[in-house]
């Protein structure tokens, strides 16, 4: 007899693409159905079969205070009674970007947009309008939402344009981004030696979180602040992923760079639509209304999800909070690697504030490279287990998993507890 969940996911197929509106909600990568939730509360949530989970996804990051949080879901409500958006100022807006600009120092001016690809997407606009430039630099494994300019995998060798990562994206478009080796200096190096003088903006994730989570060395952040300046370029730090999920000002508070440009997304928005970008004044200057490059959002900036972003935020300021979450996803993660070895199954992790990425090989990795060498089978099968046991898990080896502030003793010790009798029978 089939679940609910096979059941929604069969007739979600019908009339939508894949069955899922985002391709990794799909679990193909692991296999199966996916999850259809119905509610959530603090740490957990309930599928349509009334299932209990622990979860370790939180929305791909937003819930940085879980599920349902009494003081956002108050505040939306209020707010949406008098309206759900107007296509017009409000003075919620000023106070968002006044509350991100006090936050992320680097940023002077904000623009608000409705998600993270929008947020990309403009900020490299901008970035070409603002040099007259139209190269720009991403990362191998980073992945920056799904605009033309940012669907493009690693050419051929170090130091050629990218190709299409995606049917529909232009290869004469895909042409004017270079693609190298996240924390490879020598080819960064290499490629401002030759084409610096080319090149609007270098993109990156200054803690990567789409290979699953890929720390940085502090030394190649460091070189590409130093590159951009010396050759006219601008640094975008995408902090979509680690921005407020990290620390409170984000990775580039934790690293002590200072970007150009600034994207943000997810914990920013509470769990509504919402995100930005932002930085130097004189490159903010550069936006319509006052300046040449065009920018536009019909339900950009709407009350409702800006509510839910300043509740949000304003949860985070508690004292102590990020040190309590850093502390949580540290236990939790090296807890399940600790276990994973005991058993002698090749397991390491990594975790920065709430944000966490587990690895099945012997050393972290430090580039798509070496991500690729983790066994995804012994994923799917670690995967499935925990599922089974009530703990969901991002459903593929290559993505980063979140904590949020609410998880406590209680979720530490079922989800350790699952994780011995899962991985203890996978040796």
């Amino acid at each position: 007899m089939s679940s609910h969940n096979d059941q929604l996911f069969k007739r979600a197929q019908v009339h939508i693409p894949g069955g899922v509106n985002s391709p990794v909600r799909a679990f193909r990568a692991v296999g199966g159905s996916p999850r259809f939730f119905t509610r959530g509360a603090g740490p957990r949530a309930w599928d349509a079969d009334g299932q209990e989970y622990i979860d370790y996804v939180c929305s791909w990051g937003p819930l940085l205070h879980g599920h349902a949080h009494p003081a956002i879901i108050e505040a939306v409500c209020a707010v949406a009674a008098k309206g759900l958006s107007f296509g017009a100022p409000t003075e919620l807006e000023i106070e968002l970007a006044e509350q991100v600009c006090a936050l992320v120092p680097s940023i002077e001016q904000v623009r608000l947009t409705c998600s993270g690809t929008e947020a990309t997407m403009s900020a490299i606009r901008l970035a070409r309008g603002f040099t007259g430039r139209t190269n720009i630099v991403k990362f191998d494994g980073c992945y920056h939402g799904h605009g033309d300019s940012l669907l493009v995998k690693a050419g051929s060798g170090a130091l050629t344009f990218g190709q299409p990562d995606s049917g529909g994206v232009p290869a004469d478009l895909a042409a004017h981004t270079l693609v190298l080796e996240y924390n490879q200096l020598d080819t960064l190096e290499a490629l401002f030696a030759r084409v610096g003088h080319e090149i609007a903006a270098v993109i990156v994730e200054p803690v990567a979180g789409n290979m699953n989570m890929v720390l940085p060395n502090p030394e190649f952040l460091r070189r590409l602040r130093e590159l951009t300046t010396q050759h006219g370029a601008l640094l975008i730090f995408d902090e979509v992923m680690t921005g407020f999920r990290v620390a409170l000002g984000g990775a580039q508070s934790l690293y002590g760079i200072r970007p150009d440009l600034t994207t943000l997304g997810k914990v920013m928005g509470g769990g509504m639509p919402l995100a930005a970008f932002g930085g130097r004044r004189d490159i903010m200057q550069y936006l319509a209304p006052v300046g040449p490059v065009y920018q536009a959002g019909t339900l950009s900036g709407n009350p409702v999800a800006v509510t839910a972003g300043l509740v949000n935020l304003k949860l985070s300021m508690q004292a102590g909070l990020y040190q309590r979450l850093g502390e949580m996803t540290h236990a939790i993660t090296e807890g399940i690697a600790s276990i994973g070895r005991h058993h002698g199954i090749p397991l390491v992790a990594c975790s920065l504030g709430g944000m966490f990425g587990l690895h099945f090989q012997e050393v972290l990795p430090t580039n798509l490279k070496e991500v690729m060498r983790s066994d995804t089978e012994r994923f799917k099968t670690f995967f499935h287990g925990m599922l089974k046991a009530g703990v969901y898990w991002a459903p593929s080896a290559f993505e980063a998993g979140f904590v949020s502030s609410v998880h406590g003793s209680t979720e530490l010790d079922q989800t350790l507890s699952a994780a011995e009798t899962v991985l203890s029978h996978m040796r």
